[in-house]
């Protein structure tokens, strides 16, 4: 296991030698105190009180704020590499779930899995996205569906933040497939998830939002109102899978709400968009499970930017339809499947991305008064971290305040 956040040395100091995303062209300088952001802005323009800080020499690398994977499923048993197969001969999604494939196979595994070793087999993936500049994830749950192994998933998403020091958001996603044991009465097992499921979990600490999978295959429209009328109760936020496979109206629902995001949204309406619109709530762009499906419906990006609704792009880590472990390939799969602007794509795992997890305040930007969570990379300018894909040019990473990558910085 990686060392816990207190053994990282600290990233209070003056930093100087790095080049701001926002003018690659200047030398730029951050002044950390206390674990948070002090002061930014070009080396030229420094108050002269910090000059005598303990200096950190970025090499002339680029800086940008910690980026945020806001959408995985990181925490389960096995993996699913046989169904990746059974889709390139020739199986949809519905029907390798009708198969007893799908979610429901990862349910098996997590279940016969103990804590221990849920952790021990999320723990290297972790590491992979962190190397990416990753400094905050929503894990959900969603793979245990009993309280039991729901609170099982969540506890590891818990011990993953503090192992590593990095900022974890949990999601209760009890309500992501009909366990067998339930099979043909889904409205029990919402009873369940919200009568004592979603409580449960909630008074030990253990859920910062809760999510649906509102689908053909997963959960009705009324099932949905139904878990988020629970999380209302509890004064959590919701946030939705939403129109992945179909036009279900979960989103306009979702926005009713208040959701913090809809998330896939390949088949979002008008009238969804609009919903999202007025809420605040974030679109979600998850491009590795696009790629992963071989879908062909676009999500509808343009009215989404003309509508002003921010974009987050996420990797949506799950071990059946996105097994992605590079939120910057995830940057380079948005600019090239779904047409974003690099501008677009680095504020959807930025600025973004924090919004989507209700961490605006915390993540997402490097300005005075924030937790320092920044990065320096290796690049001369914005446009490679999303040019790129199979390299990871992070020189060094600051998370919670502490050098967690780069420690020579």
């Amino acid at each position: 296991m990686k060392p816990v956040i207190n053994e990282f040395p600290s990233a209070d100091g003056l930093w100087t030698g790095i080049r701001l995303a926002t003018d690659a062209n200047v030398e730029g300088a951050i002044v950390v105190e206390q674990g948070a952001i002090r002061w930014i802005g070009a080396r030229s323009a420094l108050p002269a009180d910090f000059a005598g800080l303990e200096k950190h020499d970025g090499g002339g690398a680029l800086v940008t704020p910690g980026l945020v994977d806001c959408h995985t499923h990181l925490v389960y048993g096995g993996q699913r590499a046989n169904e990746f197969a059974m889709r390139l001969a020739g199986a949809t999604y519905e029907e390798v779930a009708k198969a007893g494939g799908g979610i429901v196979s990862s349910v098996r595994a997590t279940r016969e899995a103990d804590e221990d070793t849920l952790f021990a087999q999320a723990a290297p993936r972790l590491e992979q996205l962190l190397a990416d500049g990753v400094c905050a994830i929503e894990i959900k749950s969603g793979y245990g569906l009993s309280l039991e192994h729901e609170r099982k998933q969540l506890r590891v998403a818990r011990r993953l933040g503090e192992a590593y020091g990095v900022t974890v958001r949990t999601t209760f996603l009890g309500a992501h497939a009909l366990p067998p044991e339930y099979a043909g009465r889904s409205g029990d097992y919402i009873d369940l998830v919200c009568n004592e499921m979603l409580p449960a979990l909630a008074a030990e600490g253990l859920v910062d939002a809760v999510d649906v999978f509102c689908e053909r295959i997963a959960f009705s429209l009324a099932e949905t109102e139904q878990v988020f009328k629970a999380a209302k109760a509890l004064g959590l936020p919701v946030k939705l899978h939403a129109e992945q496979l179909s036009d279900m109206g979960g989103a306009a629902l979702a926005a009713r709400y208040g959701a913090l995001s809809c998330d896939h949204i390949e088949h979002l309406s008008a009238e969804g968009i609009e919903a999202m619109r007025r809420s605040g709530t974030v679109a979600v762009l998850l491009p590795g499970a696009y790629y992963a499906l071989r879908d062909t419906h676009l999500p509808p990006i343009a009215a989404l930017r003309a509508a002003g609704v921010p974009m987050a792009v996420s990797t949506d880590h799950n071990p059946g339809t996105s097994p992605a472990l590079s939120l910057l390939l995830m940057v380079n799969m948005a600019c090239t499947l779904f047409r974003l602007t690099v501008p677009e794509a680095l504020d959807g795992v930025t600025v973004h991305a924090a919004r989507a997890l209700g961490l605006q305040d915390t993540h997402g930007a490097i300005a005075p008064g924030m937790p320092a969570n920044f990065v320096l990379w290796n690049v001369r300018e914005a446009a490679e971290l999303a040019y790129w894909f199979g390299q990871q040019p992070v020189r060094a990473v600051v998370r919670q305040g502490r050098i967690a990558i780069g420690a020579n910085a």
